[in-house]
């Protein structure tokens, strides 16, 4: 399959093209900044440079065409501010949606944040909550999208950089805890070979059950 990620040097990315690289896959990793190709490269992906703040859909189309599926693992990252927390996890995640409607790409996995339906607690921090609202606000428009796109949104507790353990709890609804990002990668690849989670929304943490076992379950 030919799989494209946007956020593609991002941490969760980098192991998810790694992931499909390995099984045989051709992951493609949209990046910003040139001098992350390299790095997209060695993961084993193909590197495409594109600023999604910048861009047209009908640009962005022309990268995903004759894609499998795309996966949204964008974000502004750490240190960013509040606006770009809405140009980049509300504006680029809907962006990527309309060009893989446009270029006729169905399967679109959402990695997203656990409990963002619930939106920022009374007096978070404004950033903060810049984010929840960005996160909850694309999860929105994505699941309103159901004729066009097979959505799935994954919903991750807070990541971790511990090695990945290769289970998981993975439910609609899951108690807030850590997990590894190996781990959400391995959940993302197993999404895309799962059709019967399509337009579930699935949080994740570290737990016990093997993740094909785990992602089966949530589509049954």
């Amino acid at each position: 399959m030919r799989i494209v990620i946007a956020g593609g040097h991002g941490k969760i990315a980098l192991r998810l093209e790694r992931l499909l690289a390995d099984r045989g896959d051709t992951p493609v990793g949209l990046i910003r900044n040139p001098d992350h190709a390299e790095d997209v490269r060695a993961a084993g992906a193909e590197p495409v440079v594109i600023d999604l703040e910048n861009t047209t859909a009908t640009q962005l189309t022309e990268k995903v065409m004759g894609a499998d599926a795309v996966v949204f693992a964008a974000g502004a990252g750490p240190g960013s501010g509040a606006d770009r927390k809405s140009t980049v996890d509300r504006g680029a995640a809907r962006l990527l949606a309309d060009a893989a409607s446009l270029a006729g790409v169905r399967r679109y996995i959402m990695v997203s944040a656990i409990g963002v339906d619930d939106g920022p607690a009374p007096g978070s921090e404004p950033v903060w909550a810049a984010y929840v609202e960005a996160k909850r606000a694309a999860d929105d428009d994505l699941r309103q999208r159901s004729l066009e796109t097979d959505w799935t949104i994954l919903r991750p507790g807070r990541l971790t950089e511990d090695p990945g353990t290769g289970s998981v709890r993975l439910a609609p609804k899951v108690e807030r805890a850590e997990i590894p990002r190996e781990d959400v990668a391995a959940v993302v690849v197993a999404l895309l070979d799962e059709p019967a989670t399509v337009g579930h929304v699935l949080e994740v943490v570290g737990g016990t059950t093997p993740i094909a076992d785990a992602v089966q379950a949530a589509g049954s």
